[in-house]
């Protein structure tokens, strides 16, 4: 690698101290880390990280997983981390599934998904709402693993400008990679839309 001028992206490894946090009384862990699934749009988690960019500094990602397929079914990229960012995010999520009734969707305890706006887009969808325990973030593994790929094989290795400059890179990586041809040992080397496509013609 020397050689070669290569180095790795090194991110620093999340320390795990056992917790007994809970969920509050009005919420329900319905997920209990159980990510199987029979078939697409049963299942979904949703979560939000930072992208830092040269101009705004800070800007926000929201993203929501189908947990059979990994794919990526909705995003919403801005400047502000606001409850609005992460409806937008699931409205996406829901653009192409034509019943939305009772599928399960895994968030954190984020003021964003606590915030009576995204309550009330899930109870207008009939989705049913399911949180993390508090201090407990492989309650939501999934969708964290997918920002720490996205931060790995992307984010890090480019310094964006501008939140324009980040939103198109995102984009690319999301709908040219990760979905299409990004291979996932958890789906049987395949990719999310190769396994959104398997399950489609299941139900076909």
């Amino acid at each position: 690698m020397a050689k070669h001028g290569l180095r790795s992206v090194v991110v620093k490894k999340y320390n795990h101290h056992a917790s007994h946090g809970t969920v509050p009384d009005d919420k329900e862990n319905i997920l209990k880390r159980d990510f199987e699934t029979e078939t697409i749009n049963q299942k979904w988690c949703t979560d939000i990280t930072y992208i830092h960019v040269q101009k705004e500094g800070w800007t926000y990602l929201a993203s929501v997983m189908d947990l059979c397929s990994r794919k990526i079914i909705g995003y919403a990229y801005g400047t502000s981390m606001t409850a609005e960012l992460a409806v937008e995010a699931v409205k996406n999520a829901c653009l192409n599934v034509r019943e939305t009734r009772g599928i399960i969707l895994h968030s954190g305890l984020g003021s964003q998904y606590t915030s009576q706006s995204f309550e009330k887009f899930l109870n207008s969808r009939e989705i049913r709402h399911s949180f993390s325990r508090k201090g407990n973030p492989y309650d939501n593994a999934c969708i964290k693993s997918f920002h720490s790929v996205l931060k790995k094989e992307e984010i890090y290795l480019h310094t964006y400008q501008d939140s324009k400059e980040a939103r198109r890179a995102i984009f690319e990586y999301i709908e040219g990679w990760y979905n299409r041809k990004r291979i996932h040992s958890a789906i049987g080397y395949m990719t999310p839309q190769q396994k959104e496509d398997e399950e489609l013609k299941k139900a076909a």
